[in-house]
């Protein structure tokens, strides 16, 4: 027991047994209060003795003794309580006014009797007066206490506390003449609410019920109490389940306590609504977060709603949504949260159907019935999902509970999500079923639809299943049609098809792969035995016929098919090899060919396909060969090949007799321009044999199947190259001591050559130009010999021209050879001269006036480089002429350069010379060198035409006034305007160039009488 409570007022009473609903907060002993100091709002404390005992070890009891026991048994009245419970409030004032009034009259008669004097005797009646006050105080003093035991006495009494209504709790007060807000008929009012609350929360391992909150309204109603009062209960109920919490040892005890102390927060809520944030002090009292409470409050309202929700079946209607919706608002549940509570459980409903119809569907003694109770449970299902979906849309759907709409198996907390095989099979007999009929109606498309939105399917998913059970049916009335001769009696074939798509809402093109899958069956079940009789044509044109199959899509078949049983009988053919095609193997390519009714390009092209895999194998061979004689060999292999196998297999895939007159082989020529500028080449004429090697070289190969498609030009045409080379040159033959000897062959060889183009699928233009690049490089090779020093003499020409004869390359074709190779020589020539300055434009201009190109032969930068050499060499003269068309025009044109770059080049070497031209006349003055002083000055006003200049300076003016004197005065004369522009350019006035004009002698006279030249 809990050794803190204070006394009570009356007497304990002996404890009675207790339930173990009430054991951890209730007790016998009455409820010792405490009133608070402000008037305005009373606060009590409440003390609970401690109850060791645990849920397991009490006994269990009915819920008649628990109702019973809710707030003890009835209390005893003790000393003068029984008096004052007897009594009502006017017999009590009557009583209190008849003692206090006999107690005066006895003690003022017991006064005056004892001793005589009225003095004593009204001191006598004062002294027994405050007795009989005393005893009245006393008497009334009990009152509140008596009412407080009777209105719990009243209480204990009633089967059912909730009953108390607010008249009950008035007539006690009236009865004993108490306000209800006396304290303590209000500590016992308190402790009644207390206990009832403790009461109608649910005891541990229960859930709430969801009628907890209204019974504590209705019963806190009745008694009459006020907010504060009744939370500050709570608030002590509270901390009794947190002091357990604590004391609590074990997990299981502890979480049992945290989920009782949710379920008062959660009802506290609803109680006080609003008021509850500040008449419950959870987080300043019990260090109880906003966070918690706010979990508190959505797990409990989750719980109930839960509760509530499974009271609502399939057949859930419109005053059921109203309910639900009604007892979220009361749950203070949010829309979100209700929301994926109703889908939840519309979910668990549909889930109860889905597993019934997957039991039976994988029963193992499932039967025709058994598949009508898988489609039944279905059914059940779109129905309340259809249900749901109505009520969705109804007019007042606003009112209805959150969360209508199609069902979904996706998501919660079901397991379907991966069991979607277990789904599929649900969706596939659901859509057989639909299809047993042999058609579909329009509402069970749509069911089909609803049903695979509600297994979560994807559209590929469904599609697939659908696809797949519809091809069956399909099968199925299609195989009846033919059967029974309905399909090939009707006029027109595709109509009856298209009908019969139509009423099972089967794609025409899936129909139409249906069509072609049975065709090719039977044409794969007639050519079992490796041909075709006209019997098994007639039955496939008959088939074709009636399934409206197209001719491409019969070509595409048999070229599959009966392609590849001719293409097996093909790779046989030429694996026997050049010994090995026998006639009993042409027989069988002959059979197989006419046989299995290919047409003529379906054989070819398989034949072709499989004879280009064995030319390729040569190919590679030939590749891989380590010198030019070897891969002659593979490729001669190859012809070989194609004249002994493959002309034959391509004359029997035609039809055409091996005695037959072959026909003329594709001869390697050229248009008749070519042929007459190109016919003196030796080898090219050599590819043509005269009618005698023909005859001795047997049948010429075929030309049809070729390499052309297989292997990039540039290979073809190296492959062509190699035999020529090998044809030209002959085999080569390696000996001991690094010699070889080489053995030339009969132009027999050259037709082979020829043979080889048909192959490689070179045309006329192509072989022709690989004969004669093989010439011009042959030539060229030779002519660089001789003309190795660029020069071209008679005696050379002559060389050149016998072998240009060996070579039989044409003349204008040798010449130009013949050019380019001297025209490489004289560009490198020309362009050493430029860069060693041994050129300049004289001979330029020789060049061009002899039809040289020196466009090609001289780079830009090296004409450039020239042009400034040319302008450099101008400008150091000493003449003092600058011809402006010559050197911005003519010069430019010759080197054909850039004008408006050649001017920008001449300016700044005219800038750069000008100062340079002044200091050298300065410099040749003091070295007395007369003539180098005037061709200076000349090259200044040579620069200064160019770019015209600002009068020059310089540090000593007697020197400028010498070279005006020397140049005005030189020999011979120079120009007037030339003497004025140097006047100009040394800035000397005109007295001082006139008295220098008068002097008669020079500088150079007057500085030897003096013996000192003056610098």
């Amino acid at each position: 027991m809990n050794p803190s409570l204070i006394t009570a007022i009356n007497a304990p009473v002996p404890p009675s047994p207790q339930s173990p609903l009430l054991c951890h907060f209730l007790t016998p002993l009455p409820l010792r209060l405490s009133k608070s100091p402000s008037p305005s709002r009373r606060r009590y404390r409440v003390s609970f003795p401690r109850c060791a005992a645990t849920s397991s070890e009490q006994p269990l009891v009915s819920a008649q003794a628990k109702k019973s026991n809710v707030h003890g048994n009835k209390k005893e009245l003790t000393g003068l309580q029984p008096i004052v419970e007897k009594m009502t409030p006017p017999v009590r004032l009557a009583t209190s006014a008849v003692v206090l009034a006999a107690t005066l009259a006895s003690g003022y008669g017991l006064g005056l009797r004892l001793a005589g004097s009225r003095n004593v005797a009204l001191g006598a009646a004062a002294a027994a007066g405050a007795a009989g006050a005393a005893a009245v105080y006393a008497l009334n003093s009990a009152v509140p206490e008596v009412a407080a035991i009777g209105l719990h006495n009243y209480v204990a009494e009633i089967e059912d506390p909730g009953s108390v209504t607010k008249d009950d709790i008035e007539k006690i007060a009236s009865r004993y003449g108490v306000s209800k807000g006396d304290e303590a008929f209000q500590a016992e009012i308190c402790d009644i609410y207390c206990r009832y609350v403790t009461s109608v929360l649910p005891a541990e391992g229960q859930s709430l019920k969801g009628d907890e909150v209204e019974k504590i309204v209705k019963f806190k109603s009745a008694l009459g109490i006020d907010d504060p009062d009744a939370a500050s209960m709570h608030m002590e109920i509270g901390r009794r389940i947190f002091r357990q919490r604590l004391e609590t040892g074990e997990r299981e005890g502890d979480a049992e306590q945290r989920r009782a102390f949710m379920r008062l927060v959660y009802v506290s809520a609803l109680v006080f609504g609003d008021a509850a944030s500040f008449l419950l002090p959870w987080k300043r009292v019990l260090k109880v977060t906003d966070a918690q409470v706010e979990i508190a409050i959505r797990e409990n309202a989750k719980q109930l709603y839960a509760e509530r929700l499974k009271l609502v079946g399939r057949d859930i209607n419109v005053e059921n949504l109203v309910d639900l919706r009604k007892a979220q608002l009361s749950f203070k549940l949010s829309d979100e949260l209700a929301e994926d509570l109703f889908r939840e459980h519309t979910r668990t409903v549909a889930i109860e159907n889905i597993s019934s119809a997957l039991s039976v569907l994988k029963s193992r003694t499932r039967a025709v019935k058994s598949m009508a109770l898988v489609v039944e449970e279905l059914e059940k299902v779109l129905e309340f999902n259809n249900l749901l979906v109505s009520l969705k849309s109804h007019s007042e759907a606003d009112q209805f509970a959150r969360g209508l709409g199609p069902i979904s198996l996706i998501g919660g907390d079901s397991d379907f999500e991966r069991r979607m095989d277990d789904l599929k099979l649900l969706y596939r007999a659901y859509v057989t079923d639909a299809l047993s009929s042999g058609r579909i109606e329009e509402n069970k498309l749509v069911a089909m639809s609803q049903l695979r939105n509600i297994l979560g399917l994807g559209t590929r998913e469904a599609e697939a299943i659908s696809v797949d059970v519809t091809s069956k049916a399909y099968r199925k009335r299609l195989a009846n049609a033919v059967t029974s001769g309905d399909l090939e009696a009707q006029d027109s074939k595709a109509k009856y098809l298209q009908k019969l798509c139509e009423e099972l809402h089967f794609d025409a093109q899936k129909a139409s792969a249906i069509h072609e899958e049975i065709y090719r069956q039977k044409l794969q079940q007639y050519v079992t035995d490796g041909e075709l009789s006209d019997d098994n044509v007639a039955a496939l044109l008959r088939l074709r016929v009636m399934l409206c199959i197209p001719q491409q899509t019969i070509e595409a078949a048999h070229a599959e098919i009966c392609g590849s049983i001719f293409e097996k009988v093909v790779r046989e053919a030429i694996s026997s090899g050049v010994d090995g095609y026998d006639a009993e193997t042409r027989k069988s390519v002959r059979k197989a060919a006419h046989g299995l009714r290919l047409s003529r390009e379906t054989a070819m092209s398989i034949a072709s396909k499989a004879a280009r895999r064995v030319f390729t194998n040569y190919i590679r061979r030939a590749r891989a060969a380590e010198n030019r004689t070897e891969s002659a060999k593979e490729l001669k292999k190859m012809i070989a090949f194609n004249t002994l196998v493959v002309t034959e297999m391509v004359a029997d895939i035609k039809g055409e007799s091996s005695d037959k007159e072959p026909e003329e082989p594709v001869q390697v020529k050229a248009e008749d321009g070519e042929d007459e500028e190109w016919g003196s080449l030796e080898s090219l004429k050599k590819t043509r044999p005269d009618k005698e090697l023909s005859e001795k070289m047997g049948k010429p190969g075929q030309t049809e199947i070729t390499l052309k498609d297989d292997l990039p030009d540039r290979d073809r045409i190296d492959l062509y190259k190699t035999y020529l080379l090998y044809c030209v040159t002959g085999e080569v033959t390696r000996i001991p001591f690094g010699a070889q000897i080489t053995t030339k062959r009969d132009d027999s060889e050259y037709l082979l050559l020829n043979q080889l183009g048909g192959i490689l699928g070179l045309t006329s233009k192509e072989i022709v130009n690989i004969h004669v690049g093989l010439a011009e490089q042959a030539f060229r090779q030779q002519a660089e010999v001789i003309l190795a020093d660029g020069q071209l003499t008679k005696a050379r020409v002559e060389q050149l021209d016998e072998l240009q004869k060996q070579v039989g390359l044409p003349q204008p074709q040798a010449e130009k050879v013949i050019k380019n190779i001297t025209t490489t020589k004289m560009a490198n020539a020309i362009e050493t001269a430029v860069n060693q300055g041994r050129l300049n434009i004289k001979q330029i201009r020789e060049l061009k006036e002899a039809n040289v190109s020196l466009d090609s032969m001289i780079a830009v930068s090296l004409r450039e480089k020239l042009f400034k050499k040319t302008v450099n060499d101008i400008f150091s003269s000493g003449t003092g002429e600058f011809d402006e068309t010559e050197v911005y025009e003519t010069i430019p044109s010759d080197l054909s350069i850039d004008v408006e770059k050649a001017k920008s080049v001449v300016h700044d070497l005219a800038r750069s010379r000008l100062s340079n031209s002044l200091i050298q006349s300065v410099a040749l003055l003091r070295q007395r060198n007369r003539k180098g002083v005037v061709s200076s000055l000349n090259d200044l006003l040579a620069c200064d035409k160019a770019v015209p200049a600002e009068p020059l300076s310089w540090e000593v003016a007697e020197e400028l006034s010498d070279l005006y004197d020397i140049y005005s005065k030189s020999d011979p004369k120079p120009a007037p305007e030339k003497v004025s522009r140097l006047q100009y350019l040394l800035g000397i006035d005109d007295s001082t160039a006139t008295a220098l004009r008068e002097m008669e002698d020079g500088v150079f006279s007057s500085a030897a009488e003096e013996g000192n030249f003056v610098f």
